[in-house]
């Protein structure tokens, strides 16, 4: 695999949201991805801080087919391998480093990398990518930061992550250089402990239809 990977950006294009899901419990994990699924939202992002992540990702593929399950907070080529072997069908990663670039290549699995500065952005650029997650945020210099990159950086594309709720996402989305937002409020805590996933459809259902 050489030079940009489309099937990154026929992901990011899917919904105007990614839910970013940490599960505790493999098969709450698949009632979270029915109900997403059921509300509109077809990709989700599976961080991988839990030690059920990996088997969660397996359940929900295997249980929603068509959805396109994924697998975020990637750190190490051998994780890279692990979500392909769990039918995880892209990867996301806080950051980049030149090792997991290559995993990326070899295990041929979509890659979003994150970064947050001018200087990552130009290091993934000379990978050969062109489609970014913007991460943290907020905290990283928000929607102004992205405004300022689409200058110098026309032809590249983001997917904020990172203290994004509900009422802030239409101020990322409506950037011509933003094709998604990435957030946690479908999937809080709460709801979970709840196993509230009519609330989570409910929630799936408003975010499917922000405006961008």
């Amino acid at each position: 695999m050489s030079g940009a990977d489309p099937r990154v950006r026929a992901v990011l294009r899917l919904a105007p949201v990614i839910p970013v899901f940490t599960p505790d419990d493999v098969d709450d994990a698949v009632q979270v991805a029915q109900a997403l699924f059921r509300g509109g939202l077809p990709v989700i992002e599976v961080t991988l801080r839990t030690a059920t992540a990996m088997a969660a990702i397996k359940a929900m593929a295997e249980a929603v087919p068509d959805a396109v399950i994924g697998a975020g907070t990637v750190l190490t080529a051998a994780q890279m391998e692990q979500v392909k072997a769990a039918g995880g069908r892209f990867a996301v990663s806080p950051g980049a480093t030149d090792r997991l670039y290559a995993a990326a290549r070899d295990t041929d699995l979509p890659l979003l990398p994150g970064v947050a500065t001018s200087s990552e952005l130009m290091r993934g650029l000379e990978h050969g990518l062109d489609t970014f997650k913007f991460f943290p945020a907020v905290q990283a210099g928000g929607a102004a930061m992205l405004s300022a990159w689409n200058g110098p950086f026309g032809d590249v594309r983001f997917c904020p992550t990172g203290g994004i709720g509900a009422q802030t996402a239409a101020q990322f989305l409506h950037l011509p250089n933003v094709l998604c937002v990435g957030g946690s409020w479908l999937t809080t805590r709460e709801l979970l402990q709840a196993r509230d996933w009519a609330g989570i459809e409910r929630l799936a259902r408003e975010a499917a239809v922000l405006p961008g």
